[in-house]
C-alpha cells in the first residue's frame, strides 16, 4: 500500500459490528476515519484525503485459526505499510474466540511476527460499554447501552452459552492462554494507579501483557503508556478502549479535538432489521419490534444452510412491505441457537438487505448480530463506511460506500447481539 498520509492509527476488527464500536470511539475523539471492508488499495485511500485513522472489518472471529492465519499475515503487513504508529487488532469486548474459531491467541501471534514488538498489549475492558476488567477477570453487563445486571463472563447469561464459542473461563489470561504459547503478563488496577514508568516493574520475561480497565478515568493513562511503549509500530490487542484510550491522550495532547456534535437523524421510515443474532438480548429487541408494528419475517435458517439461497419469494414479500412503508424485521427464528453457519446465514441476510434497497425506497438498514455481520456487510456490496451519527455507544450509525449506487449512501447500522435496550430497533 502507498499512502502518503499521516496515519494514526490502523485497527483491524473481528468482525463489523465490532469494528463500527471501534470506528465510533476513535471517531468521536476528532479522528477523520474510515471502515474498509477490505485493507483499501492506494486509489481507495485518494477518494479519503486527510485520513487519520484506517480502520478494515474482517470476518475472522467467525474462522479456524489455519484461516484466520491466511487473512492476517497479509492485512497485517497492509496496515504495517500505512506508516502507522499503532495497530490495533480489535476483538470483541467480551473476548469471544476459543482454540477452535477466532482464535484471538492465533492473531496474537500472527501480530508478532509481522510488528516485532517486545510486548502486545492487551487491553481489558471496556467500561462505556459496561466491560470491567479486575485482577485480569472480565465482568459484562447485560445489554450493551442499558442497566442490565453484571456478572461474571463465565457466568453471564449470554455469553456463557454462545453458540460457537461460550465463555467457560472469566480470566482473560487462562483464556488467550489457551489460544497462544506466549507468556502472558498483568499489570492490574493497583499498578494502574501507580506512575505510568512503573507499571511493568512486575514483569519479566513476558511477551503479551493484560491491562485491567476498570474505570474510564484510567483510559487516558493508558493511552499515555501505549504511546511510549515501542519506538517503532506498536501491535495491540483488545476491545474499542484501545481507541478510546488513544483518542483520550491524543486529544489532552491536541492531537485531536474531541467531536462532540453529531447529525440530528430522523426515524427511519420505512426501516429495515435483518438479525442473526442469537443473543437474548436481540431476541427481547425481536420481541419489542413485534409488538409495536414490526411485521415479521422468520426465515428457515436450516433450509439456507442446505441450499444456500434465499426463496425469491421470500425476497419479494420484503420488499413489498417496504413499498407500503412497513417497518420490516427478518430474522433466523430459534434455530439461530444452533451452530449453523454465520457465512451462509449473514450471506443470506445481506442479500435480502441489498434486494430491499434495489427494489424499495429504503434508507436505513439495521443489522443485528456480530457473527454475520461481516458476511452480511460483503452480501451488500458495502466497500466502506464512514460515521455519520452516535445512536447507542458502540454501535454508530454510518454511511455506506459502494459501487453499486443503490447501496451507495445508504444509511447502516451493524449492532453486536449483546448491544442495546429492549426499544433499541425503535430508536432508528
Amino acid at each position: 500500500m502507498n499512502n502518503k498520509q499521516n496515519i494514526l492509527l490502523a485497527f483491524y476488527g473481528d468482525d463489523f459490528t465490532g469494528s463500527t464500536d471501534a470506528l465510533e470511539f476513535i471517531t468521536r475523539a476528532g479522528a477523520k476515519a474510515v471502515l474498509f471492508i477490505e485493507p483499501p488499495t492506494a486509489e481507495q485511500l485518494q477518494q479519503f484525503p486527510q485520513l487519520d485513522v484506517i480502520g478494515v472489518a474482517g470476518k475472522t472471529r467467525a474462522l479456524p485459526p489455519d484461516e484466520m492465519e491466511k487473512v492476517l499475515l497479509p492485512a497485517f503487513e497492509q496496515l504495517k505499510a500505512t506508516g502507522a504508529k499503532q495497530v490495533h487488532y480489535k476483538v470483541c469486548s467480551t473476548f469471544d474466540s476459543s482454540p477452535t474459531v477466532g482464535s484471538i491467541g492465533k492473531a496474537i501471534d500472527c501480530g508478532a511476527s509481522v510488528f516485532e514488538n517486545k510486548l502486545i498489549p492487551v487491553l481489558g475492558g471496556a467500561p462505556s460499554l459496561g466491560r470491567y476488567c479486575v485482577f485480569g477477570n472480565l465482568f459484562a453487563r447485560m445489554g450493551i447501552g442499558s442497566n442490565g445486571k453484571i456478572y461474571r463472563l463465565d457466568r453471564h447469561p449470554s455469553m456463557s452459552k454462545h453458540p460457537v464459542t461460550p465463555a467457560d473461563e472469566s480470566d482473560l489470561r487462562l483464556h488467550i492462554g489457551k489460544q497462544t504459547d506466549k507468556k502472558i503478563g498483568l499489570i492490574d488496577i493497583v499498578q494502574l494507579a501507580k506512575p505510568v514508568d512503573e507499571w511493568m516493574s512486575s514483569l519479566t520475561d513476558e511477551e503479551v501483557v493484560l491491562v485491567d480497565v476498570m474505570d474510564e478515568t484510567q483510559l487516558e493513562k493508558i493511552g499515555e503508556w501505549m504511546n511510549g511503549l515501542d519506538d517503532k509500530t506498536l501491535f495491540s490487542v483488545g476491545g474499542s478502549s484501545v481507541e478510546a484510550a488513544l483518542g483520550n491522550y491524543w486529544n489532552r495532547t491536541g492531537k485531536l479535538q474531541p467531536d462532540t456534535e453529531w447529525k440530528n437523524t430522523m426515524k427511519a421510515e420505512p426501516l429495515l432489521v435483518v438479525s442473526g443474532s442469537c443473543s437474548p438480548v436481540t431476541a427481547a429487541q425481536i420481541e419489542w419490534a413485534k409488538a409495536n408494528g414490526f411485521e415479521e419475517i422468520v426465515l428457515d435458517a436450516v433450509k439456507i444452510i442446505e441450499e444456500g439461497i434465499v426463496d425469491a419469494s421470500v425476497l419479494n414479500h420484503v420488499a413489498v412491505l417496504l413499498q407500503k412503508e412497513k417497518n420490516v424485521i427478518v430474522h433466523t427464528g430459534s434455530k439461530q441457537t444452533e451452530n449453523l453457519s454465520s457465512e451462509k446465514l449473514g450471506t443470506a441476510l445481506g442479500t435480502i438487505a441489498k434486494h430491499a434497497a434495489i427494489h424499495s425506497n429504503l434508507k436505513r438498514v439495521v443489522v443485528a448480530g456480530g457473527d454475520t455481520s461481516s458476511y452480511a456487510a460483503r452480501a451488500m456490496e458495502i466497500d466502506a463506511v464512514e460515521m455519520i451519527a452516535a445512536i447507542v455507544s458502540g454501535a454508530p450509525l454510518c454511511k455506506a460506500y459502494s459501487t453499486n449506487e443503490k447501496i451507495n449512501g445508504l444509511e447502516v447500522n451493524f449492532k453486536g447481539g449483546q448491544v442495546g435496550g429492549e426499544d433499541y430497533f425503535g430508536l432508528f
